[in-house]
C-alpha cells in the first residue's frame, strides 16, 4: 500500500511542478486516502459502523464524525 501511495504522490508532484498546493499536501493526501478507506471498510462490514470502527481502530463516535466530515453519512 505504501508503494502505491508513493507512486501517486510522485506523479502528483510531477504534475503540479512548482504550483503550490493551497490546502497543503499533507491535508490533501489524508483527505484523498481517508474518504475511500472509510467508504470501503464500512461497505466491507455491510454498513455496520461498530464493526467498521473496530476494524479501523477508532471508536464509533470518531467514525461517525469522520463519515460526516467526508459526506458519507
Amino acid at each position: 500500500m505504501s508503494e502505491c501511495v508513493a507512486r501517486t504522490v510522485r506523479r502528483y508532484l510531477a504534475d503540479i511542478g512548482d504550483t503550490p498546493c493551497t490546502e497543503g499536501l499533507h491535508a490533501l493526501v489524508l483527505r484523498e486516502v481517508e474518504t475511500p478507506l472509510l467508504r470501503e471498510v464500512l461497505a466491507f462490514h455491510d454498513g455496520n459502523q461498530s464493526r467498521a470502527a473496530s476494524a479501523l481502530g477508532i471508536n464509533r463516535a470518531t467514525l461517525r464524525k469522520k463519515l460526516a466530515a467526508h459526506g458519507l453519512l
